[in-house]
């Protein structure tokens, strides 16, 4: 008799609200909040309602959130309005992932402002 164990799927919202927490790695490791959820979303897209969802948009957030540093850097030479664009991008990076981690706690889809779409 053949199991059906891989094909179940279960509702997990305490690992979704973990894989939207550890986007703050960033700021204790400096790399850690790409690296995580994307091993998260990786193995367990499939066993877990929703993480699918929920991992590309953590994903396409951090990549965003990677894209816009790198695009301010230049600002801070030409314009001086790279600081401010640095200092906007750090709060946003920083308040996004506990917000959708409520969401996510309620069972809600997140929703990351300003996010490019990388992974579909």
């Amino acid at each position: 008799m053949e199991s059906n164990y891989h094909t179940l799927r279960r509702t997990d919202n305490q690992l979704l609200v973990i894989t939207h927490l550890t986007q703050l790695l960033t700021y204790i490791t400096g790399f850690g909040g790409l690296i995580v959820p994307l091993v998260i979303w990786a193995t367990q897209k499939d066993r877990v309602d929703g993480m699918d969802a929920h991992g590309k948009d953590i994903l396409n957030f951090q990549l965003s959130i990677i894209i816009y540093s790198l695009l301010s850097i230049p600002l801070i030479l030409v314009f001086g309005l790279g600081i401010l664009t640095l200092i906007l991008i750090g709060i946003l990076a920083f308040v996004m992932p506990i917000v959708n981690a409520i969401k996510a706690s309620n069972g809600e889809l997140p929703s990351y402002p300003l996010s490019l779409n990388f992974v579909s």
